[in-house]
């Protein structure tokens, strides 16, 4: 299968020797490069050329990959020579699941992953209601009731209830957005607007929680997240868009991503990105999955097809659905009960029978399905849907479609990743992030058998491209790749350190791996003659120092067409 092939080919790339690389061609008469980085480790996923010490751009592109000599003739007048100091310079890191306008978003709310108890969160609020104006949102995201140091009282399953919340904030709604993404919390008055009391049922795919009386506590599970949002202001306006933009290009850049596969966004939202990308305000490149509704998507999808729009600055080429919800708020569907709620096997938040339309659609118009599911029924259900899909329709080869996330898979699922081809697009800060109470929710036993089993993946062949879900974690490659080696938590535990990554195959899932994990391996993942000149330079050699100074290393330069998008002050 194609996924074997390159992971054979990622491998053969890192481990080949340097013999026998001729140099690199000169440039034609009175030709000169626009930027040139020398005297450095430049790694590059080339299995013709894997480690060079020079790299020459023009217009956007690689002309030369070698020695200080091989590029020496591409200088010119006009170009910028940057000297990396013996500094390490790879391929610009793919962001390979991210959220993009979630992430200039999430720097416009109240940041709640510090905070250590729930009192803290109300204080957060209680700040923020006083400067703001009557009837405004408060919003805030990236709390999670395990991280903190105690149990609210009082609590249901763990998450408190609203009182205390609403006390501080009687005439303004609050909605506060759990660090996963699939649960809500929000006050009395949230839930007034929202038309929630008692009464109001469960949506399909979501759940209110309700303490023992009835009572919503104002914790809303996955599709319950509804309600509420239909209650809050529209779409933001072009000037909010463009902000939210300008807020994620920055932070990306500052952490050395050149390229960002974005996981779900709207008609609307592609049609201000491509007005970004248009007048230069997108400073780092996308590839977006479409979400919609069914007759939307079938309307709309031959419209929004692209690969390289603007220069390779933005595709649109997958359709986003979600198949069931968070393993930390209880949304992940599991095959069997919860260790820590036996009544729950979690949530299918999408219809199976839509889905299987859903996967026609995207054989149809030419696109990649792309299905987040968490929980190892979630992902069993997915591959059954993709064999069958792939069964119905045989002259269809290398679609490569996703399972975004693929966090607990059965072992007797791994082998049909590669099998069918299709990628695992995983996180590998989740594994150190989740790894502290991971068991709590699936037991010691099945969480050591299912849980982020990237050896046991790649083993069988599969590719797998990794990420962060920014902004449920910092958008942080080098964090990431820290968590893929080591599987290390933050009190220095390691959680199931036999199924970590190598260095070598973590760089390429983050580079080689997530470019061909959409198509665009022609274009970027390694640094070679004619592929985009997305570079990223960093302060410590990530793949040689010792695995507890590689977080902090820094990024010293992050490069996208050639052009030094971000240098460290």
């Amino acid at each position: 299968m194609a996924s074997r092939a390159l992971a054979t080919l990622l491998l053969t790339a890192l481990a080949a020797t340097m013999t026998g690389c001729g140099p690199s061609a000169e440039p034609p008469p009175g030709e000169a490069a626009d930027l040139v980085l020398v005297n450095g480790k430049i790694v590059t996923l080339d299995d013709a050329r894997p480690e060079a010490a020079a790299l020459a751009a023009k217009d956007g592109r690689i002309v030369a990959v070698g020695s200080r000599e091989d590029v020496e003739a591409w200088i010119g007048e006009s170009t910028e020579v940057l000297d990396l100091a013996g500094h390490l310079a790879i391929p610009g890191f793919i962001e390979g699941h991210g959220h993009f306008l979630g992430l200039g978003d999430s720097k416009l709310q109240l940041d709640l992953r510090a905070p250590a108890t729930w009192d803290e969160i109300v204080a957060l609020v209680a700040q923020a209601v006083a400067d703001a104006e009557p009837g405004e949102w408060i919003r805030g995201r990236g709390w999670h009731q395990d991280k903190w140091d105690a149990v609210p009282a009082p609590a249901v399953e763990g998450f408190p209830i609203h009182d205390a919340l609403s006390a501080v904030s009687p005439d303004n709604p609050v909605v506060l957005g759990h660090a996963s993404g699939h649960a809500v919390f929000v006050n009395a008055k949230a839930m007034e607007l929202a038309g929630i009391d008692a009464s109001t049922p469960d949506p399909e795919g979501g759940e209110i929680l309700r303490d023992a009386r009835g009572r919503p506590t104002g914790l809303l599970r996955e599709t319950a997240e509804d309600l509420v949002a239909a209650a809050q202001p529209a779409e933001p306006t072009p000037a909010e868009v463009r902000k939210r933009v300008e807020l994620a290009s920055a932070e990306c850049l500052a952490k050395g991503v050149t390229s960002f596969q974005d996981a779900g966004s709207s008609f609307a939202a592609i049609d201000a990105l491509k007005q970004a990308a248009d007048d230069g305000t997108l400073g780092v490149r996308l590839w977006i999955m479409v979400r919609g509704s069914e007759d939307d998507l079938d309307a709309r999808l031959p419209l929004y097809r692209t690969d390289d729009y603007a220069g390779h600055r933005l595709a649109v080429g997958g359709i986003k659905v979600w198949m069931d919800g968070a393993l930390g708020s209880r949304g992940a569907w599991l095959l069997e009960p919860y260790a820590d709620s036996a009544e729950s096997s979690g949530l299918n938040t999408f219809p199976l029978e839509e889905t299987r339309r859903l996967a026609g659609l995207a054989i149809e118009h030419g696109y990649q399905l792309c299905i987040h599911a968490i929980g190892d029924r979630a992902n069993r259900e997915v591959l059954d849907v993709y064999e069958e899909t792939f069964a119905a329709h045989p002259d269809a080869s290398d679609l490569r479609w996703r399972i975004e996330h693929a966090q607990h898979v059965d072992p007797a699922d791994v082998p049909r990743f590669a099998e069918l081809g299709v990628i695992a697009a995983m996180q590998g800060v989740h594994c150190t992030s989740d790894g502290p109470w991971v068991p709590d929710r699936l037991g010691e036993e099945r969480a050591a058998a299912t849980s982020y089993v990237w050896r046991t993946l790649l083993d069988a062949g599969a590719t797998i491209a990794n990420g962060t879900d920014a902004p449920v974690e910092d958008v942080s490659p080098v964090a990431s790749f820290h968590a893929s080696v080591t599987r290390r938590m933050a009190g220095g535990e390691a959680f199931h350190p036999e199924q970590a990554m190598t260095r070598q195959e973590a760089l390429a899932s983050y580079t080689l791996g997530a470019a061909y994990a959409v198509f665009q391996e022609d274009v970027k993942g390694s640094l070679e003659a004619g592929k985009l000149a997305d570079v990223t330079v960093l302060s410590r050699d990530i793949l040689e120092v010792p695995a507890d100074e590689i977080p902090g290393t820094e990024v010293l330069y992050t490069i996208v067409g050639g052009e030094v998008a971000y240098r460290r002050p």
